[in-house]
């Protein structure tokens, strides 16, 4: 074990408690615009066994540089900042790095710092990010991108263009299985549960595409243009079209275990796995949302339950079974699987060393094992499926 000393004088590595307590100097030094001796405190630090502590200190270190007009050495001390694991000091260095390369007029690699901030900005950093974004690919001549970016820095979303492909397939497929002569294509798609069984797979997720009629198209199509685009916002459009097809796979087993022979329309199990998904990432990962998203979020339990009373209560041929194994299916995707578009509150439960620096995120551990973890837990919905598709097979041969 490597002896530590909490004289600052005497050489050797710090304790702890003494290297922080010469960062706090620092930073007050700097404050004062004391930059040179604030300078020989950061590079007292520089080198301390915990990489938090070393990383602080090297940025610290470049502002006093910069102020001291060696670009070139202060530029070099964040990049140390970012060669290190990853630290609260990662994202301040990597706008440093973008703010002092444009200033150097490389504007290629400034734009590639500002890339590599703004995946780890805190949610109030990002559209002053995607603004520079924007400036800097219109200077270096890709309009297409820097209008991508202006877009996003006045706040636009991207377009939920998954929610819009189902609604406009799902609209085109119903109004033609509704008409006199499209009654061979419904009857390919309903969920036909002695098809099912006999090994007509696709049954459990194209049931989605056709409707009984009009009314019940309409009422669909608008829930998933509400609920759909939120879900999409949160995980991507291939995470969305995962969570999709999964709830109404979940939804047609459970019809067809537990509501008999009649076949089965409609995407409402889709839809309330989409609500499940909702209900639980509102819960569990508190993602951070702009204010007409959360007020939605915060009525996803009530419409869950009304749906669920006017089902099982007030309403006619409505088959209750496939809304709830949607929903079941939709909690299950919403527990496990964190947000991947937005930051959730867990990422950001430690407090920053300074003002205005981003802070500490969780450690995630080892990366490949916990995408492993999360495809598992994801396979159980289809595993459920399968297994419950085989175990009423009986039942309708």
């Amino acid at each position: 074990m490597t002896a530590t000393t909490s004289d600052p004088s005497q050489p050797g590595p710090l304790e702890r408690a003494t290297a922080l307590a010469l960062l706090a100097r620092a930073d007050e030094l700097v404050a004062e615009s004391q930059f040179e001796p604030a300078l020989a405190l950061y590079g007292r630090v520089i080198g301390h066994e915990d990489v938090t502590v070393t990383a602080a200190a090297l940025y610290g270190s470049g502002e006093c540089l910069y102020r001291l007009d060696h670009d070139g050495q202060a530029l070099a001390q964040w990049q140390a900042v970012t060669r290190l694991p990853e630290t609260p000091s990662t994202y301040p260095a990597w706008r440093q790095i973008a703010a002092a390369l444009v200033r150097a007029r490389d504007l290629r690699r400034a734009l590639d710092a500002y890339r590599e901030a703004e995946r780890r900005a805190p949610p109030a950093d990002r559209l002053e990010i995607a603004s520079r974004l924007g400036w800097l690919s219109k200077e270096l001549g890709d309009q297409r991108a820097a209008g991508r970016y202006f877009a996003r820095s006045r706040g636009a979303e991207a377009m939920p263009i998954a929610t819009y492909a189902i609604i406009a397939v799902t609209v085109v497929v119903s109004m033609i299985a509704m008409q006199a002569d499209g009654f061979a294509l419904l009857l390919q798609l309903w969920l036909d549960k002695a098809a099912l069984a006999a090994g007509e797979w696709w049954r459990l997720v194209s049931p989605v595409l056709v409707h009984a009629n009009l009314l019940h198209l309409l009422f669909n199509m608008y829930a998933l243009w509400i609920f759909g685009p939120l879900v999409e916002q949160l995980y991507g459009s291939g995470r969305f079209l995962l969570m999709f097809v999964c709830t109404a796979a979940a939804g047609s087993v459970a019809s067809y275990l537990f509501t008999g022979p009649a076949p089965s329309v409609g995407a409402s199990g889709a839809i309330f796995g989409l609500l499940g998904v909702l209900l639980a990432v509102s819960r569990v990962h508190r993602p951070v949302m702009d204010r007409r998203a959360r007020a939605i979020m915060g009525q996803i339990g009530f419409i869950i339950v009304l749906n669920l009373l006017l089902g099982f209560g007030l309403m006619a041929n409505v088959d209750n079974a496939a809304h709830v194994g949607g929903l079941l299916a939709g909690l299950w995707l919403g527990f496990v699987l964190p947000p991947v578009r937005v930051e959730t509150l867990a990422s950001y439960w430690r407090v920053a060393r300074t003002p205005g620096q981003a802070p500490e995120r969780l450690a995630a551990g080892d990366q490949r094992v916990t995408a492993v973890l999360h495809a598992a837990e994801v396979l159980l919905v289809p595993a459920l499926v399968v297994a419950g598709v085989l175990l009423g097979a009986g039942a309708y041969r």
